[in-house]
């Protein structure tokens, strides 16, 4: 590793403590290097504006960022172990290339609020990822629920037999639980979307930095003002983030052991493509729902992401190195986590219904529920008709699963799914 940025004459670097402190940022930070860079070149215009580089020098501190970031793009340039982070390699490039005007990049700034536009910055890409993954599977399951709506499947909870179902009301669920997560996910955007740079250590400087204007140009909505506030913002903003990647997970999970158990010999109702299962290193018979088994586990990266912030984060103000240990585990649940948004898409649009096997699993007390409301209808107190209708198995006037779903008709039900107001606020989301 090169001398640190902040070395200073007489100070001997122990190698071993620094690797210690230095832990995985400079790998962590290939993560986010375009996004500091960007940074850099946007804090270069600010500090030309308030007279502190000519427009010439400004002019070759952008043309040399923009060509760091080629030589990153390309490999040429590899962001390795002889810096102690990506922020120690842009000074260094510049300095190599420029000698003193390279120098002058840092001017008042802080690595601790370059980290944080820098993470600002990934995370704003990342919940646009996470909106569009979920908008994605809300769209194939609401176009599926349009094309196949209409098939009878058994309605459970407490994992018995409740109701007749259908597989349209099973789409509609999927695609408004997603709908809610894209909304979630951008709303997370909007909150998150404020720019720390210009906020140094934490304290500010004695400079009229135009943060405004940086602002503006990196694409924030808004400025964070407060420079105890800003460093205070990390851990808190990147929580929030995870807890929207979260709760799509959270979904895939619920649905992903729908579809455990319907694949199932005891149940069979969806068959999935080969290339979803993997065969038994044993049984010649087995195929096995690994992909959907492994869906159901992705939340537990990302709970252990925000357990692993949450510890860090009770912290006094002011900045402290214990938030470097965050970097780690944020990027990896959103790299998962986007992952696992991308191959959900696919099992819901490549799983096969078993109409025939649905409908064998529908029993005569299902229809239970759909008597009592009849009965209470026609006046009898509805406590009568629950009583009454618990002998349905008994009953002449037994029908089949497609009257039952015909006789659904409350709103959002499997004959009045509503399918149109969920389009409508796709539809709207994606207007902005």
């Amino acid at each position: 590793m090169s001398s640190p940025i902040w070395n200073k004459a007489g100070v001997e670097i122990d190698a071993e403590l620094m690797r210690f402190t230095a832990g995985e940022d400079v790998v962590l930070d290939r993560e986010l290097f375009m996004h500091d860079i960007a940074a850099s070149a946007a804090h270069a215009r600010g500090l030309a504006r308030i007279g502190l580089l000519s427009a010439n020098e400004c002019r070759q501190l952008e043309s040399e960022l923009a060509a760091l970031a080629d030589a990153f793009a390309s490999g040429q340039f590899v962001l390795d172990e002889r810096f102690e982070d990506g922020h120690s390699a842009i000074e260094s490039w510049l300095t190599d290339k420029l000698g003193d005007l390279g120098r002058k990049i840092h001017t008042g700034r802080s690595r601790n609020d370059q980290v944080l536009v820098a993470l600002r910055l990934w995370l704003r890409a990342q919940l646009r990822q996470l909106q569009a993954r979920c908008a994605a599977v809300a769209d194939l399951a609401l176009a599926r629920a349009q094309r196949e709506g209409d098939l009878p499947m058994p309605g459970y909870t407490h994992l018995q037999r409740a109701m007749v179902s259908s597989t349209g009301l099973w789409w509609a669920a999927l695609a408004e639980s997603f709908i809610d997560n894209a909304e979630l996910a951008g709303q997370t955007l909007h909150w998150i979307d404020a720019n720390p740079l210009g906020t140094a250590s934490g304290y500010g400087v004695n400079l009229a930095l135009d943060r405004d204007g940086v602002t503006t140009e990196l694409g924030f909505d808004r400025l964070l003002v407060n420079p105890i506030a800003a460093q205070l913002s990390r851990g808190k903003y990147e929580w929030q983030a995870l807890a929207a990647l979260a709760q799509a997970l959270n979904d895939v999970r619920r649905f992903a052991w729908d579809l455990s158990l319907f694949t199932s010999a005891e149940f069979d109702f969806v068959a999935l493509p080969n290339a979803f299962t993997t065969g038994s290193s044993l049984m010649p018979n087995k195929r096995n729902p690994d992909v959907v088994e492994l869906l159901r586990a992705s939340p537990s990266v990302v709970h252990g992401a925000m357990q692993e912030l949450q510890s860090l984060s009770s912290l006094p103000p002011g900045y402290h190195r214990d938030m470097q240990a965050g970097k780690g585990p944020l990027l990896r649940a959103f790299a998962h986590g986007l992952d696992a948004l991308a191959v959900a898409a696919r099992v819901f649009d490549a799983l096969a219904w078993k109409p025939e096997r649905m409908r064998a699993a529908i029993d005569t007390g299902m229809y239970a529920t759909d008597r009592a409301i009849e009965l209470a209808v026609a006046g009898v107190p509805f406590r009568d008709a629950y009583r009454q209708a618990a002998d349905i198995a008994s009953d002449a006037t037994l029908r089949s699963p497609e009257q039952s779903l015909a006789a659904r008709v409350s709103p959002g039900s499997a004959s009045a799914l509503r399918l149109d107001t969920l389009l409508a606020r796709l539809a709207s989301l994606r207007a902005g």
